[in-house]
Formats: structure tokens, sequence, C-alpha cells
């Protein structure tokens, strides 16, 4: 059974502690020194919940546990999650994943998962970009405690900004598998509507190498298509 860190009373989960300027001067103290984890825990206690997930969740397909850069969960719930992300990863196209960034999503935890007394059974997740990796924070919160739509976009704008300052290893900017030149040379062409022959006498390689790219493409990118794949070389700038 997963043991729960217990909320501080008085901070977490009580109300606003600080105002937003007070938690920005406080975020900025905590990138100089790399606290990520300070960091976090400032931005739940701001918004009024009680814990912290930040996730990779670019990398969340592969059900392991790659995906957690920072977490005060317990580690088998987060473990147990890592499955769920994987499964929501899967069903969900390029565009939807476009759509849902910034956009606070309410999401009820597995039915197996046993949370401490006083803590909802919901979670709050916000889906950012820091450069070419999409990040997904995501809360636990008390009951019967409403939180912000406003408030929350504003911890997932601040969680964005205050990742891409830190030097933690967890964050990083780049893909785990970054896209060689080859295969950013079929991304171009492909979204320039070019057929793999027509690619192959561009670059004067044969056609099944040219599928053979744009297969490690989608493998590396999680896209399904190439149409997806287009999408997700225009939302993160390789075309």
């Amino acid at each position: 059974m997963a043991v729960w860190p217990a909320p501080v009373a008085g901070a977490r989960g009580v109300g606003r502690a600080f105002s937003k300027e007070q938690l920005i001067r406080r975020l900025g103290e905590f990138a100089e020194r790399g606290n990520l984890n300070k960091g976090l825990a400032a931005l739940t206690e701001y918004v009024g919940a009680t814990h912290y997930l930040l996730a990779r969740y670019d990398l969340s397909q592969d059900e392991g546990l790659d995906f957690v850069v920072c977490s005060d969960w317990p580690f088998d719930v987060v473990k147990r999650l890592g499955k769920v992300m994987s499964q929501l990863h899967s069903k969900t196209n390029e565009m939807e994943k476009c759509l849902s960034v910034m956009q606070p999503v309410f999401m009820s935890l597995p039915d197996d998962i046993d949370v401490s007394r006083g803590i909802s059974r919901e979670y709050c997740a916000i889906t950012f970009n820091v450069g070419r990796a999409r990040l997904s924070l995501m809360l636990l919160f008390p009951q019967d405690v409403i939180l912000s739509q406003e408030s929350l976009r504003d911890v997932g704008l601040l969680t964005g900004y205050f990742a891409s300052f830190t030097s933690e290893r967890g964050v990083r900017t780049d893909r785990e598998f970054e896209l060689t030149e080859r295969e950013l040379e079929c991304l171009f062409w492909i979204a320039e509507g070019k057929t793999s022959d027509e690619i192959a006498v561009i670059l004067g390689i044969s056609r099944n190498t040219i599928n053979n790219y744009i297969t490690s493409v989608m493998r590396k990118t999680a896209t399904k298509t190439r149409s997806e794949a287009i999408a997700y070389a225009v939302r993160n700038n390789l075309v």
C-alpha cells in the first residue's frame, strides 16, 4: 500500500500563502540553485494543491519510469499512473495533444490506488512545452477544494518557465532520441507534400531507405501517420 507524504498544515491546500509576485521571486531563487523540487513545492502550495508530479509526457508511451522528472507522490502510485499515461498517450492523436496544451484537465485515479484521508481521488494535469520536450504537471488536492482555472494556467506557465531555467538533469529540451539529419530531411520533404518516390529522387537514395527513415521518425516522435509526424514537426519548429 502506498504511503502518502502528509500535507503540511497551514500550507498546502489551505489557501494561498503568498502572492504571485512573491512566488516568481522564490522561483527565481530556486532556479539559480537548481532546486526543482522546492520550486514545484512552491507552485503546488500557491495553487492550493497537496502533491506534485512533473513528467515528460512525450516519453510516457514507453510504460517505464523514465518519464518522471520530479515528484513527491509515492513510488508505487507513480508506477501505476505510468501505465495510465501510456494508454492515454496511445489513444490521443497529434491534434488533440496540441489543443490540450495549457488546458487544465481533471481525471480520476485508478480504483486500485489508495489515497490518504482528505485528499481527492481526482488529480489535475496541465501540459506545456519546454523547447521540444512536452511536460505534464499533475497535482493532487484536498477534497472539497475547487482549484481556480486561471491560477492553474498561471502555474502551468510558471512551471514551464521555471523548468527551462533549472539545471536538473531530468529536464531536457532535446528529445532522448534526437532525429538525425537524414530523418529531418525526410520530414521536411513529406511536410512539403512529397511522396517516398519523389524524396528518393531528391536525396538520391532508394525508396525503401526513405520509408525506413520515415518509420524511424514516427517511432521517435510517437506518431502513427505521416500527417501526425508533420503536425509534430510544425509544433516543434523542425520544418
